[in-house]
């Protein structure tokens, strides 16, 4: 990662997605969270907080090493263990049916194989196991995604590959997940940034 993406990007997102707003969200998505947890896309750990007393274990997928540090307080915190497993959701160092629960928010955006991350998803969900998704993407609206596709070149330079047109509920769909609930809302601000999918998805 170069200078910008490695130290100055972990910061910005920390602030930009630490608001009441995106907690709130964060917290409707986490609800239905229960047993081992892996979370792709941990950041400065702000789930950690949000998580159900029926969590008990997150194992924390993040490649940036700030990330990490900006997370140390929220670890030592939590009420439950965390361990960090892994730089790359794509390739999880977890063995088959090894969680209840796979959290991603605001991640499945930045990964760079969405597709193969999906797939490893799937890999690791145990029977009855729920992927839990809170992630900004592709509007329905023509207009909005005109603009998105206009503005998504610069959003990858600016947020180290941070996409605007992934269409999440297809990417989770083509992974062989069955998306039993997803729900639409909006973040404040800039509508090509601000459209949202939060859903829950099964094995």
């Amino acid at each position: 990662m170069g200078l910008w993406a490695e130290h100055v990007v972990p910061r910005v997102t920390d602030l930009a997605l630490g608001t009441p707003d995106v907690r709130a969200l964060r917290e409707r998505a986490l609800a239905p969270a229960r047993g081992d947890v892996v979370e792709l896309g941990f950041g400065s750990g702000p789930t950690l907080p949000l998580y159900p007393a029926a969590v008990t274990s997150v194992r924390a997928v993040e490649p940036s090493a700030v990330a990490r540090r900006l997370a140390a307080e929220r670890v030592a915190a939590a009420s439950v263990p965390v361990t960090f497993v892994g730089l790359d959701g794509a390739d999880l160092d977890l063995p088959d049916a090894a969680a209840d629960t796979v959290v991603s928010t605001f991640s499945l955006c930045t990964i760079p194989d969405a597709d193969r991350t999906l797939r490893e998803v799937r890999r690791v969900l145990r029977p009855g196991g729920q992927l839990l998704f809170l992630e900004h993407g592709l509007s329905p609206d023509p207009r909005t995604a005109r603009w998105q596709h206009r503005l998504d070149g610069l959003q990858q330079r600016l947020f180290a590959g941070c996409h605007l047109v992934r269409p999440i509920d297809e990417l989770v769909r083509r992974a062989g997940l069955n998306v039993t609930s997803l729900e639409h809302d909006r973040l404040r601000g800039p509508g090509p940034m601000s459209y949202l999918y939060l859903g829950v998805a099964t094995p």
